[in-house]
């Protein structure tokens, strides 16, 4: 697969981490200080989770990286679902926030429009990719860490 981890196998039959980009910022005892996590999950079809994947290295991964408070993300497939997980880290809700809507959707636009020419160029446009959003959302949620304000 190309610029992501390889699939592992997960005893449990839980989701399968195939990309990490978690940022080195943990301080001297090694805890990386997390504020929130944004927590994503897309229908993604076992045929596309490599298009999913490249469309997201291409378009999320850049921005995101040169947004304040960006600590990295968890890329994870769920193949009994078919979903896509995301698990965004950020230092402080406040920046996560902050972000301009209309930012979020001109990345949201461009990493559609990436997806579908790939699978274009795969000729499943019959499955109705042409109109849609080839991964939708179905979930948007944020996670709190435990043991924060200790």
């Amino acid at each position: 697969m190309p610029g992501g981890l390889p699939q592992t196998q997960s005893p449990l039959s839980a989701p399968v981490e195939i990309q990490s980009s978690i940022r080195n910022l943990s301080d001297a005892n090694g805890h990386l200080e997390v504020a929130v996590i944004e927590h994503l999950r897309l229908k993604v079809s076992a045929d596309a989770r490599d298009v999913w994947l490249e469309a997201e290295q291409a378009s999320w991964e850049p921005w995101l990286q040169r947004q304040p408070g960006f600590l990295g993300r968890d890329l994870l497939w769920d193949p009994e679902q078919e979903e896509g997980i995301l698990l965004i880290h950020w230092a402080s809700r406040e920046e996560w926030l902050a972000i301009p809507r209309e930012e979020v959707d001109l990345i949201q636009n461009r990493f559609e429009a990436m997806a579908l020419a790939a699978l274009e160029r795969r000729q499943t446009q019959a499955m109705g990719w042409k109109a849609i959003n080839p991964f939708p959302m179905i979930y948007s949620g944020e996670l709190q860490p435990s043991g924060r304000g200790r």
